[in-house]
């Protein structure tokens, strides 16, 4: 284990061949963008599953579903941000986990019908290998504890993914919401485990400029299926001129979307996650491995109703299409708002503003025509981003 400090810190992560130089600026490896590619697709799937099932009961499985497929993407990247993925064997693994996410991703459409042992041993394959990879190539000490920690929590989880790929209605859902709470809990646990006690927040030494970008492109990833599926759908419908409008709408809709997010909240966010490396890992937990799942979810809902606009630009969006469309907008304002809270960003009035109307508008988006109420929202969070870009109200 290596002695070095930073910041009065106790470096914990050991010095091995396979851990990446913490000597100098890390960034985004060409690799991890390869690796991202197959989350593109996840999330397209995730989205069509959506739109195919769009009633109660699928967006409760689309949204146990995205938990699922974000919560391997966001343990990969905790890994990759000590291991270097330009190492062979590192690389190795990540390429099985790749396989495996591939696997979840396609098993997605039926995972709550026929494919469910797929998609449950897929996750459960990826996350134990993962880390039985970090524990057999790490040295004893502090850091071997804390994944030896992290792989009992994953190996307590996996029974109960297995179990409820084999049952069925309620029984499915009993045993992988169970699965999924065990999996939610451990980093709010701290991986504790009776005789080791739980790992301590400061002993998570993350490199913050690598671990926000990855997060960053993740919310690049999002966005930019939507644009896809938009532009799929406006091709499939005809490009008459209400479609034409319709899209226009939707991809402005998506850049007021990424101005949000990359605007201000971006720079904040790196410079206090980088300030100290004992916080670090907290607000990479906090603000990243959590509160990021909100802001993916609206961005996924409001490329749905987008899909629909475009699809049927002049008919009424009816109750379920004024949830997506109008709800996932509002859904990304509170997980952006939730973001930048928990790093120490003052929140002003307007985009709580601008939710309470998104909310309170759905009732009569409900019986007007889609791209009047897709116009209406685009003019909402254009206006938004306006008005923080002449006048902030944060600093």
């Amino acid at each position: 284990m290596t002695d070095e400090t930073a910041g009065g810190v106790r470096s914990v992560v050991p010095d091995i061949p396979y851990i990446r130089s913490r000597g100098r600026e890390q960034r985004a490896t060409f690799f991890e963008l390869f690796f991202d590619l197959v989350y593109v697709f996840a999330i397209t799937q995730l989205s069509h599953h959506l739109l195919e099932h769009l009633s109660w009961e699928g967006a409760a499985q689309t949204a146990f579903l995205l938990v699922a497929v974000y919560w391997a993407w966001n343990y990969t990247t905790w890994m990759a941000n000590w291991f270097d993925p330009e190492t062979v064997p590192v690389r190795l693994v990540l390429t099985f986990v790749m396989l495996a996410s591939l696997l979840m991703a396609v098993a997605i459409p039926e995972a709550f019908e026929q494919y469910g042992l797929l998609f449950a041993a897929s996750y459960v394959a990826l996350q134990v290998v993962r880390n039985a990879f970090v524990v057999s190539v790490t040295p004893a000490g502090d850091f071997n504890r804390n994944f030896r920690q992290i792989l009992a929590w994953s190996v307590l989880s996996a029974p109960l993914w297995v179990g409820g790929a084999f049952a069925v209605g309620g029984a499915r859902w009993a045993l992988w919401l169970g699965a999924l709470a065990i999996d939610l809990a451990a980093p709010m646990a701290r991986y504790w485990l009776p005789g080791m006690g739980g790992t301590p927040m400061s002993e998570w030494q993350i490199d913050g400029g690598h671990f926000a970008e990855r997060f960053q492109l993740f919310i690049i990833i999002a966005l930019g299926e939507s644009i896809v599926v938009t532009g799929v759908t406006a091709s499939s419908a005809g490009l008459d001129a209400a479609v034409v409008v319709a899209l226009g709408v939707a991809f402005v809709g998506s850049t007021a979307l990424w101005w949000l997010y990359f605007g201000q909240a971006v720079s904040s966010a790196v410079r206090r996650i980088s300030a100290t490396v004992a916080e670090a890992g907290q607000i990479g937990r906090n603000a990243y491995t959590y509160l990021h799942m909100p802001i993916i979810a609206g961005i996924i809902m409001t490329a749905v109703g987008d899909e629909l606009v475009i699809a049927h630009p002049t008919d009424q969006l009816h109750m379920a299409g004024a949830l997506v469309t109008l709800g996932g907008p509002a859904l990304y304002l509170l997980g952006l708002m939730a973001f930048e809270a928990s790093i120490g960003r003052p929140q002003g009035w307007r985009r709580a503003a601008a939710v309470l109307v998104l909310v309170a508008a759905i009732p009569l988006a409900a019986r007007a025509d889609g791209l009047v109420v897709a116009g209406l929202t685009m003019a909402l969070l254009v206006a938004l981003v306006v008005t923080e870009q002449i006048r902030p109200e944060t600093e």
